[in-house]
């Protein structure tokens, strides 16, 4: 009988243990053969060409499969994130695991000493593996809730010249809108420039299939909202609900979001925010998957999302 997937703080999940863990993944060979299972779903294929005619276990220390048809060698490694990494299939099994398991997420320290790796090896592996989160959901059908915050520190808590001195709030911050649809609990969000009438309701088009429910808090932003049934609650008099009107479902994964940011990692660039943005939708949107689920899924969104560290130090990552 399948066990119902209801229950008080996610209690029907399947967990890992660290012991487990260990024992599913004992050496780089048996990682490696679980990377492969979930990339290719059974068949290898060639990332160069496409083709499926490859060798297996060929004889090369890294490069175990060659294509028959291109006749090029490659990894299970190729065309993910994991592309031209020195570290070992265990480790990026391991990592992938605290990442997933680490609600409030896991800092690039915490990270380099649970791993044996350098803080700076553990950072550019966190970010790599947050590329796996990076993708867009289905259009919402609603009621879908929409909301924006600010994140980034208080201005009177910088240092003198990092201070802007143009009055508090969400000076010296960055925008991020999210949409949280009712029917399946999914969250999508996404760091903006602005927060302009433009910009928000194009956020809705985005996510949100036209004639849907949208509830959102008063701001004169939606007021231009078309195509949709668009009910506002009047936060700025005090009110948070009305009828079946109010934001609370997507300001709890902003509370969620705000406390990975105080808690765990203090301070998020501006131009890495939508790479943490996508790391907790993912585990957010994923939260009632068993671990190895989520783990699994963690590996599929990997595939064509290489990232160098060149252009994660030096290529901003925010949205227009």
């Amino acid at each position: 009988m399948k066990k119902a997937r209801t229950g008080v703080g996610k209690s029907f999940r399947e967990g890992i243990n660290w012991m487990q863990l260990l024992k599913k993944f004992p050496d780089d060979s048996t990682a490696e053969k679980w990377f492969a299972k979930h990339r290719w779903k059974g068949t290898p294929k060639c990332p160069h060409c496409g083709s499926v005619n490859i060798q297996c276990d060929a004889k090369h220390a890294s490069m175990p499969y060659r294509c028959r048809t291109c006749r090029k060698r490659f990894s299970v490694r190729i065309g993910t994130a994991m592309e031209d990494t020195k570290l070992g299939y265990q480790v990026w099994a391991m990592a992938i695991y605290i990442l997933t398991t680490g609600i409030k997420g896991v800092s690039s320290m915490k990270l380099h000493r649970d791993l044996g790796v350098t803080q700076k090896t553990a950072w550019f592996l966190a970010h790599r593996i947050r590329e796996s989160w990076e993708k867009h959901q289905n259009l919402y059908l609603g009621p879908v809730e929409v909301d924006e915050t600010y994140m980034g520190g208080k201005e009177k808590n910088k240092h003198e010249y990092k201070k802007l001195k143009e009055g508090r709030g969400a000076v010296g911050k960055t925008a991020v809108v999210g949409a949280k649809d009712r029917a399946t609990n999914k969250v999508e969000a996404k760091v903006i420039s602005d927060t302009t009438s433009k910009t928000l309701t194009n956020f809705v088009g985005d996510t949100t299939k036209q004639g849907s429910k949208v509830f959102t808090d008063d701001a004169t932003a939606y007021s231009k909202l078309e195509g949709y049934e668009h009910k506002a609650v009047k936060h700025s008099v005090k009110e948070f609900v009305n009828g079946m009107a109010h934001t609370n479902g997507i300001e709890s994964f902003w509370a969620l979001l705000k406390r990975g940011y105080h808690g765990t990692y203090h301070h998020m660039s501006s131009w890495q925010l939508q790479r943490y943005v996508n790391e907790f939708e993912g585990r957010f949107n994923d939260r009632n998957l068993d671990t190895i689920d989520q783990m699994n899924r963690c590996v599929e969104g990997m595939v064509g999302k290489r990232l160098t560290y060149k252009r994660l130090k030096n290529s901003k990552y925010v949205n227009s």
